[in-house]
């Protein structure tokens, strides 16, 4: 049960502990003590997240002021980097105060978020740790080998692979990028060796293995022996024989394992690094020189800040992962004599989902309104309202349950005789009205019960309104929709003042899907969010944080639904405020485009249907240049609300 009127007097502090803003921001974000909510950004050239604090509201004024509508994405690369330091600090002092012989080097996986923007920022940000990339694709291989010319990062190769796929990654080895094709599909063997054989190129090659260690959360599926990628030991084994038999297990080199995305318990992390530890070791005594041991992703995002193993959260922080991968790895070789390897990484989401935040404006509101009721009722009137009136004079804190059980069948009669003929549509409106004023009163007397009966826990959230947003779930949100991902969604201002009303989020795609109605809490998931009453004329701006993994790449074109605008936010060396890249959103046209259509032949089959408008005297000539005028505007114009 949602409660937000139990406190005598609000403050800024209230807002904190209400949206959980210091839980799960991770030193990012918080509120100032004007109400307003800041993202902290590290200045250029400073390390550590205790930045420069930058109001959101300013941020979005000076929007307003260069022509850039909401909703937009914004982009912080400050924090991008400053999570490459952290993580990259974290390996770094854990190999120092555990002895660890080896190295720590990091491999970004472009599918979580390919935009240009982020893998140049990683890219650029990352040579001072030599961290890498991950390529799953052919595309994502010529993305990243446009940018990776570090000589000392790697580029990991996994997914698919055709013979142009593997020629292109033989070839940047050739060209000295620290290249590993990493085998995936027993079949991938001998594609692999025919290529470079007919090169003259000797490749070097990785293994993913299927470890029998599985996780909780909603990647399970990633691992165990049912998982769609990787080898089982006895295709492992197959590799080390057929490798040598050809002369060429000096190329087997890297041992990989996958979890999962946000992987939650950290028990399961232990257990795969063990798991892991013996097939290395294993290997290595087999006669592969190996040296770089790959771990995959599935570092977790405490999204809720609840700090548990729960699907949305973490029950360990980034010192800790580091500690026991370290721990995990020289468990396993220090026994066994194998030299410590380089461990590799692939982290995406714990990189960049702090980057981002998705802002839109709030177009309107449906709710509940206690319509006033007349004193008497009439004695004409159907049975079904008189006794739902009868309920509401008789209500007390002491028979709510009673009551509200009547309620409801009455109002399952008065629904019966309306389709029945026996009851006007005025009359089911009358009581309609009374059935929700007795749900309105039992809401309000439950607050002060010290037991409210489980059914009547939620009647607030049935009460809750609908602030429609100026986005797309689809576009900007698909993980919300999808798999029911939580992300932390709170306003971006007026937060020194008591929220009043509790309300889902629809979005403007005319789809029943496209709403929020699942938010974060500490102790459970919230049904509705706590927000402002809308004031006429006043635009109120909410903001949907830690969205920089996956949500940009998964998003479709859903009602038509483009890309929002994107904008790059910094700070200079001085802590002034910064507007880098900006990306405008899609325009009509181009979303258009995107499903086949060709705007010029769209604009010609109207400007023939206008013709024959004219033709057919319907409308003047001078209406058709305006009409025509209107549907290019339509074209150029963008996807989302304009105001």
């Amino acid at each position: 049960m949602i409660k937000i009127d139990s406190l005598e007097q609000w403050t800024v502090d209230h807002a904190v502990e209400l949206y959980g803003i210091r839980t799960w921001g991770a030193g990012y974000f918080d509120i100032a003590p004007d109400g307003t909510a800041v993202v902290r950004l590290p200045a250029a050239g400073n390390g550590g997240n205790g930045g420069v604090p930058v109001k959101l509201t300013d941020v979005v004024a000076g929007l307003r002021d260069r022509g850039v509508a909401l909703p937009v994405v914004l982009r912080f690369g400050g924090i991008l980097g400053d999570r490459l330091r952290l993580i990259n600090d974290s390996f770094g002092s854990a190999i120092r105060k555990l002895g660890y012989q080896g190295a720590y080097r990091g491999a970004y996986p472009i599918k979580v978020n390919q935009q240009q923007q982020v893998v140049e920022e990683i890219t650029r940000a990352g040579r001072r740790w030599h961290h890498g990339l991950e390529a799953g694709s052919k595309a994502e291989l010529v993305a990243a080998l446009a940018y990776l010319h570090d000589p000392e990062a790697y580029l990991i190769c996994n997914g698919y692979k055709d013979e142009e796929f593997i020629r292109l990654a033989l070839f940047a080895l050739k060209m000295g990028v620290q290249t590993v094709i990493v085998l995936e599909m027993p079949g991938e063997l001998d594609l692999v060796l025919r290529v470079a054989r007919t090169m003259g190129v000797r490749p070097r090659l990785g293994a993913r293995v299927k470890l029998s260690s599985r996780v909780g959360g909603r990647w399970t599926e990633s691992g165990g022996d049912r998982s769609v990628f990787g080898l089982n030991p006895a295709q492992i084994i197959d590799v080390v024989d057929r490798l040598r038999e050809a002369g060429m297990l000096d190329c087997f080199q890297m041992l990989h394992y996958h979890l999962g995305s946000q992987v939650p318990n950290i028990d399961h992390i232990r257990q795969a690094i063990a798991e892991a530890g013996r097939f290395y070791t294993d290997l290595a005594r087999e006669g592969a020189p190996m040296g770089l041991l790959n771990i995959g992703g599935g570092l977790a995002v405490d999204y809720d800040g609840s700090h548990t193993n729960f699907p949305s959260s973490s029950n360990y922080d980034l010192n800790e992962y580091c500690s026991d991968i370290i721990e995990g790895v020289m468990a396993a070789t220090d026994p066994a004599g194998i030299p410590h390897p380089t461990i590799i990484s692939e982290s995406g989401r714990a990189l960049i989902a702090y980057h981002s935040v998705l802002l839109f404006n709030v177009l309107d509101a449906a709710r509940y309104e206690s319509h006033p009721l007349p004193e008497k009722i009439d004695a004409a009137l159907p049975r079904p309202v008189r006794n739902l009136k009868e309920v509401d004079d008789g209500m007390t804190s002491k028979n709510l349950q009673e009551c509200y059980h009547d309620a409801m069948h009455y109002r399952a009669e008065l629904r019966d005789g309306f389709l029945a003929g026996t009851v006007t549509l005025r009359q089911r409106a009358l009581g309609e009205q009374i059935f929700w004023r007795i749900v309105a009163r039992a809401s309000r007397e439950v607050q002060g019960l010290r037991y409210v009966p489980e059914e009547l826990q939620k009647l607030d959230t049935t009460l809750a309104d609908i602030y429609y947003g100026n986005f797309s779930v689809f576009q900007s949100l698909p993980d919300s929709w999808a798999i029911g991902q939580l992300f932390p969604v709170m306003p971006i201002h007026r937060l020194a003042e008591r929220p009043t009303r509790i309300a889902t989020l629809a979005d403007i795609t005319c789809d029943c899907d496209g709403k929020i109605d699942r938010f974060i809490d500490l102790h459970d998931v919230k049904e509705a969010l706590p927000v402002h009453e809308l004031r006429p004329g006043e635009e109120y701006i909410l903001g949907v944080f830690l969205v920089g993994a996956y949500q940009e790449t998964l998003g479709d074109l859903h009602n038509l639904f483009g890309d929002t605008n994107i904008v790059g936010i910094g700070v200079d060396a001085n802590g002034q405020l910064e507007f880098g890249e900006e990306l405008q959103g899609d325009a009509v046209a181009d979303v258009l485009s995107y499903v086949e259509y060709e705007p010029k032949e769209l604009l010609e089959r109207f400007r023939e249907l206008a013709e024959n408008a004219v033709r057919s005297q319907r409308i003047a000539p001078s209406e058709r240049r305006d009409i025509l005028e209107a549907y290019e505007a339509g074209l150029r114009g963008y996807t989302y609300f304009e105001t």
